[in-house]
């Protein structure tokens, strides 16, 4: 099995290289491997001793962000590895001070671990909810190299579960310790004899607690949404925008602020062609025009998690893709959440939804119904309010009990 395993991951980097020749994103990803030991060996300290942490995107690492921080905050000399899989990680965190190197993560292949775990010399090693590679879990093992998984969630369909994942199952024992989010994937690990498990829940919670306590001051915003009610449309696609830019057009009572997942110019004109009420771009816009307008079309990037603050309900688009798009960074402000069908791969969406703090659609009428219902009525919309805002709160906790068990840092020392 570990020849065809890496006989996929070597097809994988062949077919990435030929994507390049025409999609952005994968051009940036080979050109981005390229580059990694040329810079660990321009910029890595020749002892090593690394706390190595892994995310495989942008999203996984605002996962561990509240973990990293806590981690440089009580131990300042702790160096810090910080890698990324995905561009879209590590072309917005590149920079990101909390770390000493950044680099992408080499291709899971036998030689390129070597070569990375040789260079980097990591005392520990901390994955953040997904990836499952093997060489590099094997290698760490070998060297003996404590290896963590934090905030990782588990579910039936995944082939650690399946008749014929006994090569992954394999896998996930090289763990020294699993922190997990949920009772669920504590028994399903169980099932195939994996017990060095604790569930702490997801570090997310913590995140968007910190990114809300840090929020922008937003005057135009604040000034758009001052009177009346306000529907956010946060990280909508063109399915999204479809219906929710039709339900706007026809109820006059309301205000739009409305930010694209993709904010290119053609598609913001599109957008533009399909509003039959006053709109603006943010960035055209000043505190008199803003004041005549309906929507306000957010056409930039880093304001949305500060935005949500000034809203009456979310809408958070991805749904009707490959997934929602982040939920808590809305309901942490206390808004109720409305989401697309794909939403089963996510916790948040499935326990808000028991809460009656988040409401999934499977179209447009769907969306309309539940809009109506939670404008229409203070009561259901002041409950609501209340159930995704506590919902929030109360699942908050997960990086001090990480830290407490595998650092020994204690909340006053933060």
């Amino acid at each position: 099995m570990k020849w065809i395993y890496n006989l996929g991951i070597y097809t994988y980097k062949q077919l990435v290289a030929l994507a390049g020749l025409r999609n952005a994103k994968a051009r940036k990803l080979t050109q981005g491997q390229k580059s990694i030991f040329g810079y660990l060996a321009a910029h890595a300290r020749p002892q090593g001793g690394y706390l190595w942490i892994h995310a495989s995107s942008l999203g996984e690492f605002e996962q561990g962000r509240p973990l990293i921080e806590a981690i440089k905050k009580a131990q300042p000399e702790t160096s810090i590895l910080l890698t990324f899989f995905s561009p879209s990680g590590y072309e917005v965190r590149k920079d990101y001070p909390g770390a000493d190197l950044v680099c992408y993560l080499p291709f899971d292949l036998p030689g390129n671990v070597r070569r990375f775990l040789d260079i980097t010399r990591p005392t520990k090693a901390i994955f953040i909810k997904y990836e499952f590679w093997a060489n590099y879990l094997n290698e760490l093992n070998r060297r003996r190299i404590p290896l963590y998984i934090i905030s990782a969630i588990f579910r039936p369909g995944q082939i650690f579960f399946r008749p014929y994942g006994a090569y992954f199952r394999r896998i996930l024992r090289n763990f020294t310790h699993l922190y997990i989010q949920n009772e669920s994937s504590r028994r399903l690990l169980a099932d195939i004899g994996i017990t060095n498990v604790s569930v702490v829940g997801d570090t997310r919670f913590d995140r968007v607690i910190e990114i809300r306590q840090a929020a922008k001051d937003l005057p135009l915003v604040e000034r758009f949404a001052q009177e009346g009610k306000t529907l956010i449309a946060g990280s909508s696609w063109p399915k999204d925008e479809e219906f929710i830019i039709e339900y706007f057009n026809s109820r006059k009572d309301i205000k739009l602020i409305l930010a694209p997942h993709e904010i290119h110019e053609s598609h913001l004109q599109q957008i533009e062609k399909q509003l039959q009420r006053p709109f603006i771009r943010y960035t055209r816009a000043s505190a008199h025009e803003i004041a005549a307008c309906d929507c306000l079309i957010i056409d930039c990037f880093g304001l949305l998690s500060s935005i949500y603050r000034y809203g009456t309900l979310a809408y958070v688009g991805g749904g009707f893709g490959a997934g929602i798009h982040n939920i808590a960074e809305a309901a942490v402000y206390n808004l109720p959440v409305i989401f697309g069908p794909n939403h089963a791969r996510f916790k948040e969406a499935l326990d808000l939804i028991a809460c009656e703090g988040g409401f999934a659609i499977d179209n447009g009428a769907d969306f309309a119904t539940v809009a109506n219902q939670l404008l229409d009525n203070p009561d259901r919309l002041a409950a609501a309010s209340q159930n995704a805002g506590d919902y929030i709160t109360s699942h908050a906790g997960a990086t001090r009990l990480i830290l407490e068990d595998l650092f020994g840092i204690e909340p006053s020392q933060q």
